[in-house]
């Protein structure tokens, strides 16, 4: 994926990337966004435009797709850093603790309410 293109879809959606990147099955987009954009509404636009983009670009992607759902969290300015620094290193970190491993501790730690059935689509 390129990076770049993402933080170009979140300007022209007035929004800001502050540090995106990922890993064979998911991305993290740290962004800012204007209080009327709904976290629903952030993922359609990083989804959307981003998949239309790789269709047209990446003949052999023709068959890409996201999955269904997202995760959307909020983030204090003084964790900003840190945050940076985890999708800078996400490649490095899934090594040692899968994704959906990581997701639910991050649920479980946070006393978010879930149904695995419905996590991974």
């Amino acid at each position: 994926m390129h990076w770049a293109y993402i933080g170009g879809i979140a300007r022209t959606h007035k929004m800001t990337a502050l540090q995106i990147g990922g890993v064979d099955d998911h991305i993290h987009a740290l962004m800012t966004a204007p209080a009327i954009i709904a976290p629903a509404q952030i993922a359609q636009y990083l989804k959307s435009d981003s998949s239309k983009w790789i269709h047209d670009q990446f003949r052999n992607l023709r068959g890409f797709s996201w999955q269904d759902g997202y995760g959307a969290f909020t983030v204090s300015k003084s964790n900003l850093p840190e945050v940076v620094r985890y999708i800078q290193n996400q490649r490095e970190h899934h090594r040692k603790n899968t994704f959906q491993d990581e997701y639910l501790e991050f649920l479980r730690k946070h006393g978010i309410e879930y149904d695995e059935r419905y996590l991974w689509g």
